[in-house]
């Protein structure tokens, strides 16, 4: 309210309007109220351009920086309304463009730290500042950053595009991590809505993150092989790229003024980050533990380089932490580091079941303290869970190491745990044996140190004051240790203050229990349920878990794990179950199950979906309709798993039978999932159903649902195509269908990176389906002659539509398709470009060694400059149809056309040797080209040792011209040595000459492949 009145007050004298008796009243309105500093205005930034950073330097900034990110963002994505009062995407104007450049700058004050920013800002709009980072950096739009070359491109830039990428793997990692679901209060159900759509908007950004988590780690990668310094906006810089917008791809003072990072420090906080994306993917991979240690390893190493690492934030005992998981998980030894070797060793008795060498591991311990108490704890939980599971023998080393891990805490002077407490509740003689056993030998070594002394002799007085049975309290008593810590009038007053208690626990008819014989009270209980209900993937056990926990409290407890997800078409129809323990039950098993499913791990699920079936069975036709859709997208996945793995084997006649059955359901008000009847669709094409999608599938589910029609076209289309005769109506439809699904409604003047775009961009609702589904569709198809024709469509509709790449890809069947567009302007180019190249990748993915599938992502490299890899990608193809350049390359594959794409690569790469060799294999040798390749001194290839491929005379003898004219001797020697070779003498036989040019031609391939694989 404070705030307020100020704000008026300031307002009001501005528009000089304020009357003094006006003024009064504001005053004394604001005399009462306690003085509390003035709140700076998101606006008043805008108009003072030097505010900002004084606003930063203050000590107690309010608002702070992460809440200033918020605020300028948010005004500057707001949308606006027209005059037909529709909604409309914000305006790109100067007022938002200044508004995303101070967000930049805040975040710039903070140095870009990952850290600090993750903790203040939401996903989306962490997501949405880092995008401005991108655009303001200039990187190139429409190019997926893992086919950027970054040493090439300006420092900031390539810092932006690392930034971004870091981003990305970290925020995988964390959305990993389990989060305790917050339950709104009845003043929070109005904003429901709002979570709802941020949730949303959440988990598309991390689909979109997961779907390119290998292309992040790609760049990433990449990354740690640049040795150069690198440098990152500064405020400063983000001031010099706003006033110089007209410079190309930020070429500009701002792209070597900024904040340098030593190549170290990068290289430091990468190795972390990958480390931690590959330890979360160790769940579902195990060797990428192998990789995670690697990187850790280089962390730690790099650190101890590091004497200030002013630009590395990561937390140290984390990184202990997942050094010594991934020591464990992997195995590893590493004799230098002696922490590690107690790590190994208890891991490796762990391992082998040899408990009592960890319980003798853990009493040594209490003496050096080398292993931290938290590991400690670890392994006994670890050991309780496993006897919770039913291995037999570990009550009794459970008990030791709870006695070991209670010594350890009373030598430290610190509070002893429930758990021991508990044990001595009903201690046996012999577990006081090993109590005392434990004792002595922990202060075998700290005779010259009082504090442990005095700690033990504290326990060892607990310790009697715990025990109900006075014979043990005497065979404590009386033991070595006791009377060597306890001095003699202690020890006579404890032994006098036990015969007394239990002289009165003896008088009593009705003994008064002691606390730890109280039961635990319910919260503890429910505590300790919700969490086996969380690990638990057997049916049974869950039911039972969830009856024990309904006894307790009647409340819902599928909201236990915010990581539980069902569809959101299912949520209705589960909710809508009266009886709780039902509804739960239901709702646990789904979300058990298709968690399972999602890690491929398929005998739990069909277990918690066929136990959830039978349950639903007894009352509810319409969940049990679900629960089969759901196993029969089970068993397509997991029989579409076992394919991808190399698994030959048909799918039964009953699941395809199934597959049919359910695109042909119908059934009125039964919720059903897309994703369904989209993996049906794309099992039928991959297990080459054409006939009964083209002949067979019902013209209502073609109509109803968009995948079948999809489906029927893809077949109806790759049906004719082996044919003599390519049919050229059914390719028109296919076309005509992908054309409204690349069709965009909103034209943005300015686009990001392409993963981004799949998130920001407005996609057009013209198609059958959007662009994202789309594509999501098509990476679930395996078929080659889908995905060629598929290639071949969008190769076509970007030769038409592009500016970048006219008639310049190639591709198999282009002949089927239409040459022109009527409506060219409504078609988004980039999205074009973009699915070309995340088609041939993914095909690429499938099967690294198909020709055409290499021919036309050589194609796509080499007309957007990218040389090297286009060149490498031609050597692919040629050695993938020739048995690695064994036998010659099919014409077919080296077309003129390929070989004048692969000279003009080691043209540009200065390789001009090279080119002049590649002159040979066109079908006309192209001598012009040659000569003038040969003419360079400039090269950067091998020269001379390329002169053993060239088989034609007139270059060989061009050459010793060159070099006799040069002065070159040597050279000049090796290639009349080349020009003697016996069988390259003009005189012989043709097949003679053909065999020498074929063996040097292989023998020239062989060796490329070596240089550019």
């Amino acid at each position: 309210m404070y705030t307020f009145h100020v704000f008026l007050v300031h307002n009001l004298r501005i528009e000089g309007r304020m009357s003094a008796e006006a003024a009064d009243r504001v005053a004394a309105v604001t005399s009462s109220r306690p003085s509390t500093p003035l709140q700076t205005s998101w606006f008043e930034f805008l108009l003072d351009a030097s505010l900002l950073e004084k606003h930063l330097q203050k000590s107690n900034s309010d608002p702070t920086g992460v809440q200033l990110i918020i605020q300028f963002l948010e005004q500057a994505s707001k949308p606006s309304v027209n005059e037909q009062n529709q909604v409309q995407p914000p305006v790109d104007n100067r007022r938002n463009r200044t508004l995303k450049l101070l967000a930049l700058k805040v975040a710039a004050y903070m140095k870009w730290d990952l850290d600090a920013l993750e903790k203040g800002l939401t996903i989306p709009v962490l997501n949405m500042l880092l995008n401005e980072l991108l655009c303001v950096s200039k990187v190139p739009a429409g190019v997926k950053h893992v086919d950027l070359d970054l040493s090439t491109l300006p420092p900031t830039t390539a810092m932006a595009v690392l930034i971004y990428n870091r981003w990305a793997i970290r925020t995988i990692v964390l959305s990993s991590f389990p989060e305790k679901q917050t339950k709104p209060g009845p003043h929070q159900m109005n904003m429901l809505s709002v979570v709802q759509q941020e949730k949303e908007m959440t988990d598309n950004i991390l689909s979109v993150l997961k779907e390119q988590a290998n292309d992040s780690i790609s760049v990433l990668e990449v990354a740690l092989h640049l040795k150069k310094d690198f440098y990152v906006h500064t405020m400063r810089t983000l001031d010099l790229l706003a006033a110089d917008n007209a410079a190309a791809n930020g070429e500009t003072e701002s792209s070597t003024a900024g904040l340098r990072i030593s190549a170290n420090e990068l290289h430091c906080q990468v190795h972390y980050d990958l480390g931690a994306i590959f330890f979360q993917q160790g769940c579902t991979d195990q060797p990428a533990f192998e990789k995670a240690r690697d990187h850790f390893r280089q962390t730690k190493e790099l650190l101890k380089k590091l004497n200030s690492a002013v630009h590395v934030h990561l937390d140290e005992d984390r990184l202990a932490g997942y050094w010594n998981a991934c020591k464990a998980l992997t195995g590893d030894c590493d004799s230098c580091d002696s922490q590690t070797t107690h790590y190994d060793q208890i891991n490796g008795m762990l391992g082998a079941r040899n408990y009592q060498a960890v319980v003798e591991a853990f009493i040594k311990d209490n003496v050096s303290r080398s292993l931290p108490k938290h590991f400690r704890r670890s392994i006994l939980r670890e050991l309780m869970y496993k006897a919770q599971q039913g291995e037999t023998g570990l009550d009794e080393v459970c008990h030791q190491l709870c006695v070991c891990n209670a010594v350890r805490d009373a030598l430290e002077g610190e509070v002893l745990s429930v758990r021991f407490q508990q044990l001595l509740t009903k201690p046996s003689k012999r577990l006081m044996d090993f109590i005392l056993e434990v004792c002595t030998r922990s202060l075998e070594k700290e005779s010259s140190s009082e504090v442990p002394r005095q700690n033990m002799a504290t326990f060892m007085h607990t310790l009697c004051e715990s025990l109900e049975e006075l014979s043990l309290v005497f065979m404590v008593s009386s033991h070595k240790l006791f009377t060597e810590l306890l001095r003699e009038e202690e020890r006579k007053l404890l032994v006098e203050q036990m015969r007394k208690r239990s002289a009165a626990v003896n008088l009593s008819a009705k003994p008064l229990p002691s606390f730890y014989d109280i039961p635990a009270s319910p919260s503890v209980s429910i505590g300790q349920l919700e969490q086996q209900l969380i690990l638990s993937l057997d049916p049974r056990r869950i039911r039972q878990i969830l009856n024990e926990l309904h006894d307790i409290a009647d409340r819902p407890f599928w909201r236990v794990n915010s990581k539980w997800d069902v569809p959101p078409d299912y949520i209705n129809v589960i909710l809508a179950i009266k009886d709780n323990l039902t509804k739960d039950m239901v709702y646990i098993l789904m979300a058990k199950g298709l968690h399972c499913i999602a890690i491929k791990d398929f005998l739990h699920a069909r277990q918690l979906f066929s136990a959830c079936l039978e349950l639903v069975t007894e009352f509810s036709p319409r969940l049990r309709q679900v629960m089969l859709n759901e196993l029969l997208l089970l068993e397509v996945r997991a029989h579409e798993t076992a394919a991808a793995d190399g698994s030959k084997e048909r799918p039964p006649s009953d699941l395809v039978s199934r597959v049919r059955g359910y695109l042909e359901m119908r059934i009125r008000d039964l919720p059903l999932r897309q994703v369904v009847g989209e993996e049906c669709v794309a099992f039928m094409l991959n297990w080459r159903e054409n006939d009964y999608l083209t002949l067979q599938v019902p013209s209502s589910a073609v109509n109803n649902n968009p995948y079948v029609k999809l489906g029927q076209l893809l077949a109806s289309t790759c049906k004719e195509l082996p044919g003599p005769k390519e049919s050229r109506r059914t390719a028109k439809e296919l076309w005509e269908v992908v054309v409204l699904i690349c069709s965009a409604s909103v034209q943005h003047k300015r686009s990001n990176d392409g993963r981004v775009g799949l998130i920001k961009h407005r996609e057009s609702s013209m198609g059958i389906l959007t662009r994202s589904k789309f594509i999501t569709f098509v990476k679930k198809i395996r078929e080659p002659l889908v995905l060629t024709a598929l290639i071949s469509l969008f190769v076509r509709l970007h030769s038409i539509v592009g500016d970048e790449i006219v008639n310049e890809v190639t591709a198999e069947h282009l002949a089927i398709w239409p040459s022109s567009l009527p409506n060219i302007q409504a078609v988004d180019v980039e999205a074009v470009a973009v699915t070309v190249k995340e088609l041939v990748t993914y095909a690429l993915t499938l099967n690294p060694n198909n020709q055409s599938w290499l021919i036309t992502q050589a194609d796509i490299y080499f007309a957007t400059n990218q040389y090297s890899a286009a060149l490498n990608l031609y050597l692919q193809a040629g050695g993938a149809s020739s048995d690695f350049f064994t036998k010659t390359v099919p014409p077919d594959v080296y077309t003129d056309q390929v070989l004048k794409r692969m000279i003009k690569c080691c043209s540009m790469m200065n390789c001009h040797t090279q080119v002049a060799v590649l002159c040979q294999f066109l079908r006309e040798v192209d001598y012009m080209t040659a000569f003038k390749a040969l003419q360079e001194q400039n090269s950067h290839d091998a020269m001379d040792s390329f002169y053993d491929y060239i088989w034609d005379i007139t270059i060989l003898e061009y050459l010793t011209h060159i070099h006799h004219k040069r002065g070159e001797t040597e050279k000049r020697q090796i290639a009349i040595k080349a020009i003697g070779q016996a069988e390259l003498n003009t005189s012989n036989p043709e097949e003679v000459l053909q065999l020498a040019a074929q063996k040097r031609k292989k023998r020239f391939l062989q060796a490329m492949a070596k240089l550019y694989f």
